[in-house]
């Protein structure tokens, strides 16, 4: 879904993409050239996940992904934006982590095993792992309201919301204390909650509003993920557990 989502973009030539290209010094009319391209072997890379899932595709995407994140505060664009997108690299490395690294050059181009044996210290590592993702990704759009994004204002515009700036610091709050809540301690319902969150308000862009939520897929698959690992207990149940010392 990311690196689909993200090519589509590239084939689209998004104006934007100009000033992550003026970054490491490519101009405007080169950038429009090279956006097809670069959209088209993201497609690929997304194509060939899917069918012929090797190691070496998420890993390329934990670098891409962090590099492409990075080129949006180096453009000028506030440093919320990068950690906002911390699913875009976030799912990948949690697969890695999942299907286990390996030392051996060769091995990163062999199929991902689903039927692996996996276990518990290395899904204890995926836990973290997903804790800190989602913590980053909640943060970061959090961030994005308190400073009022346009493109976030505009979204809630786009519901049918007149006091889009109000709506924006309430949602930001709440997002910054979900993330906390997620860091310290993930309560399962929470996390799915979020999981339904995330896939619901991304759909409300006011442009290109399919391959905005396609890209963000990462995102949901981290809240899904960790939903997957955190074990069935409420906070009330958690906090007894806490007084009584069991």
């Amino acid at each position: 879904m990311c690196f689909i989502g993200h090519g589509a973009f590239g084939i689209i030539t998004k104006a934007v993409w100009c000033n992550y290209f003026a970054v490491v010094g490519i101009s405007d009319d080169l950038s429009y050239q090279l956006m097809p391209v670069v959209g088209s072997f993201d497609i690929l890379m997304g194509i060939t996940m899917l069918v012929n899932p090797v190691r070496a595709i998420p890993a390329w995407l934990v670098l891409w992904g962090i590099f492409t994140a990075l080129l949006r505060p180096l453009s000028g664009e506030p440093f919320a934006e990068f950690i906002e997108r911390a699913g875009n690299f976030g799912a990948s490395l949690g697969l890695l982590i999942l299907s286990g690294m390996s030392k051996n050059g060769k091995e990163w181009f062999t199929l991902i095993n689903p039927n692996k044996n996996v276990s518990k210290e290395t899904y204890e590592k995926l836990s973290v792992c997903l804790r800190m993702i989602s913590f980053l990704l909640l943060l970061g759009h959090g961030w994005l309201n308190l400073i009022g994004k346009k493109g976030v204002l505009d979204q809630y515009a786009l519901v049918g919301f007149t006091n889009t700036e109000q709506i924006a610091q309430i949602i930001g709050i709440a997002e910054i204390t979900a993330a906390l809540i997620i860091l310290i301690r993930p309560f399962r319902s929470l996390v799915f909650l979020l999981f339904l969150w995330k896939m619901i308000s991304e759909i409300f862009y006011p442009h290109y509003k399919l391959f905005e939520w396609v890209e963000r897929g990462g995102s949901y698959g981290v809240l899904l993920a960790l939903w997957m690992l955190t074990e069935k207990k409420t906070f009330f149940t958690w906090m007894g557990t806490k007084i009584t010392g069991e």
